[in-house]
């Protein structure tokens, strides 16, 4: 009877561990995914509305103005994918999607001599999309680190 205690109280204690562990994943996950889609949003509806404060950002980086609602309209799609359950090969374009938006505002940034006050959002941005993916793939049971190339297959 001692070796069945045994085993049962070994079997409680990993899966104590695992569902505390899934638990934070969970969390971790959509603390990340809550702030970037925060962050993420107060750019796009400017974009997405033309606001002249906008407009005038994207000329400053020197692209043109029709531009903006297709970038607003790709972030909310890009945040409303992530957001919804299921899709996760879609959730993985549109995480590739956050990521060159907001690797393309950091090159434009720098390539224009932008101050630090001004090219630290897209930075910010990419913390908190490489967070949120890496939550992701933790909180499904991915490997982020050796299956990422096999999920493209």
């Amino acid at each position: 009877m001692n070796e069945m205690t045994a085993f049962l109280t070994l079997g409680y204690d990993f899966l104590r561990r695992y569902f505390l562990q899934m638990k934070r994943a969970n969390i971790r996950y959509w603390i990340f995914t809550a702030l970037l889609t925060a962050f993420m949003l107060l750019g796009a509806i400017p974009d997405w509305l033309q606001t002249p404060e906008a407009v005038s950002w994207l000329a400053h980086l020197g692209y043109p103005a029709y531009i903006l609602p297709f970038l607003g309209a790709a972030k909310i799609f890009g945040l409303i994918t992530i957001l919804v359950p299921g899709f996760s090969r879609l959730k993985e374009w549109a995480y590739a999607g956050l990521t060159f938006d907001l690797l393309g505002a950091l090159y434009s940034h720098l390539f224009t001599g932008d101050k630090v006050s001004n090219w630290i959002f897209p930075v910010i941005g990419l913390f908190l999309v490489t967070g949120s993916y890496i939550s992701y793939r933790s909180k499904t049971g991915l490997d982020t680190r050796s299956d990422i190339l096999v999920s493209l297959d």
